[in-house]
Parts: structure tokens; sequence; C-alpha cells
């Protein structure tokens, strides 16, 4: 007699998957999660939001991509569900919103219980630092989709933002001032580049301990995506904030055009921030170009904010009351093309 767990699918681990993170995820949960784990729809209530005039629902999906298999080479699992938290969060930040709900989406050849803990563990930890609830998820066992030890991580965000508050970058204008906030390594983004260049071509290891780093290379890979947004949104209650771009896939060659009118170009200086040593490792050991760096890699600045001239003193000195981080001025909004200019 044929069964599910026969073909590959053991429910029972599933299962088990969800008893263990039942206490986890609820320890993300605010007074407007109206639904535990475990109904076919989650619910989120919005009363608390009933001040604003016109609320925007903003919402992004996205995946860690191939830090995973930094993670499973490291045989660590426990930072990844923050990687892809920070990632979303920061996303939909952009456009001045405040985060609210997370939905993670865990598939792999064969569900194993502990695995997934971690994973969500991870994830839980995320949503605290970005003070939103994980409000559902699912866990998919696809025998046959996902080679032996292989799994995926997607996770969706969703987040409010009143009308008149939207951050669209439409009031930028030459003369602007562009703050960086530095990033803690390559974030979510690169990494195939990286694995190429450090694995593929120069043969090293995830436990190698590296001199320049400090630490093996795979801690260094491995650091978690920082979330911007408690900072940033303290921000935006005091400042106007112009433009906001979050420096993922596209680095900061494609990311901050995304926030620019038709008019203006943008200008940054790299001799104004300071990139984490591993990638100045990646780039010297794979002799990329600066454009190819720049265009993959964040190259140390997570998140930029476009400000006006007479503003970036103030909101810079603010900045650094909010966090322990570096920020700084790394460049201007320019008249012209729609491009970002390295220099």
């Amino acid at each position: 007699m044929a069964t599910y767990k026969e073909s590959g699918v053991d429910i029972d681990a599933g299962n088990e998957s969800v008893i263990r993170i039942k206490d986890v995820v609820r320890e993300t949960f605010t007074d407007a999660v109206v639904t535990g784990l475990g109904s076919f729809g989650a619910m989120f209530s919005l009363k608390e939001f009933k001040d604003l005039e016109d609320p925007i629902l903003v919402q992004s999906i996205d995946s860690v991509g191939t830090k995973l298999m930094i993670a499973t080479m490291m045989n660590k699992h426990d930072t990844i569900g923050i990687d892809m938290v920070s990632h979303s969060a920061n996303d939909v930040l952009c456009q001045g919103a405040r985060p609210l709900t997370f939905l993670d989406y865990i598939a792999a050849n064969k569900i194993k219980p502990d695995h997934v803990e971690q994973i969500v563990r991870g994830v839980a930890e995320g949503c605290k630092q970005a003070g939103m609830s994980v409000i559902g998820g699912e866990i998919a066992e696809l025998p046959g989709v996902y080679a032996e030890g292989e799994y995926d991580l997607v996770g969706a965000v969703a987040g409010v933002v009143d009308r008149s508050r939207v951050v669209t970058g439409d009031k930028i204008v030459p003369g602007d001032k562009v703050i960086g906030l530095a990033s803690v390594g390559l974030h979510t983004n690169g990494f195939s580049l990286a694995r190429y260049v450090l694995f593929s071509l120069k043969g090293y290891n995830v436990t190698d301990y590296m001199e320049e780093l400090g630490e093996t290379l795979g801690e260094a890979l491995l650091k978690p995506h920082r979330c911007y947004a408690p900072p940033v949104l303290q921000l935006l209650d005091e400042f106007e904030i112009k433009g906001i771009a979050h420096i993922t896939g596209g680095g900061l060659i494609e990311n901050p055009i995304r926030v620019l009118p038709d008019n203006c170009g943008m200008k940054i200086y790299k001799d104004k921030f300071t990139a984490p040593p591993i990638f100045k490792l990646i780039v010297n050991k794979g002799e990329v170009s600066q454009h190819e760096a720049y265009r993959t890699l964040n190259m140390g600045v997570g998140m930029i904010l476009v400000v006006a001239a007479d503003k970036v003193d103030a909101v810079l000195k603010r900045l650094s009351e909010l966090v322990d981080y570096p920020v700084w001025e790394i460049g201007e909004v320019v008249e012209g093309e729609k491009k970002v200019q390295i220099s």
C-alpha cells in the first residue's frame, strides 16, 4: 500500500515543525494580530491606523538568494531568517512605510524540524528588530524539486503609510545631498559573484580563517542583513526625507536611479565611506572592475537617503544618536542624465 511518506513527503515532520515554531512566532505578535498559526488565512487589524487619512498598503516579496548556500556550507541556519526579514522590511521602507506583517515560505527536499526551527527563530528575531509580526507561513516538502540538502526561503512583507507621507523621490532636485547608512557586509546580494571568486576561482573554504577579515570567510559572508526601519522611521517623523533607496541587487549604480526624477543624476564619492574588508577581498581576489563591483555589491552602503542640503548636518547628527554604526554624507544630486557616477 503506497503512502505519502513513501513518496517522499513526511506530514508528521511538517506537523512537528509547526509545533516547534508556534511559541517562537507568538513572541512577535502584537494586539493587532487576530489569528494565530494554523488558520487558512492570516488576519491583522488595522484599527490602530484609524488616524491615517488615506492609508496605503505597501507590499514586497523576495528571497534570500544564494546566501542560503553559505548557510548550508556553514550548517548554520539561525540568521538566514534575519536576512529575509530585514531585506523585505527595508524594501517597503523606501516608500516610507512602516512594516507590519511578515509571511514566510520554507521549501526543502526533506523537512527537518530542527532545521525549520533554526530558520524560524531567525525570522522571529528579524521581525522583532523590524517591529513587525510573523502572522503566517508555509512549510513545503518537495522531493524532486530540490536536491538533497537544498532548501529555499521566501518572505512577503506588508507595511502601511499615509498617502500624504509616501516617499516617491519626486521632490528631489539638483543640490540635494546623499547620506549613506553602513552595511555589515554583502547583506543578501552579490553572493553568486562572491562564491565564484572565493570558492571557484580561489578554492577557499568557509572555515578558512582570513587574516584580512579577522574571522573565517563563512562568518564574514553570513553576517545578517541590517534592518534600517527603526531609525529611518524615526527620521521620517522629524525631517523631510526626499528619497530612500535600499542598496540590493544592482548595487550603488542602479538602485539610486529608482528614486531619481528624470532631470537628476547622482554623484557618489567612494572616498567618503568605508567598506567592510570582505568587499576588498572579493574585488582584489577576483580582479573585479570598479563598475562591476559597484553594480553588483553594496560596497559598504546598505541604504541611502536623499535630503535637502541645508538639512544634511541635522539628519546626520540625529542618525548618529539613533544608530551605533557609521553614517556618512557620500554624494550629491546633480542636474542631467538619470544615472549614478562613482568617483
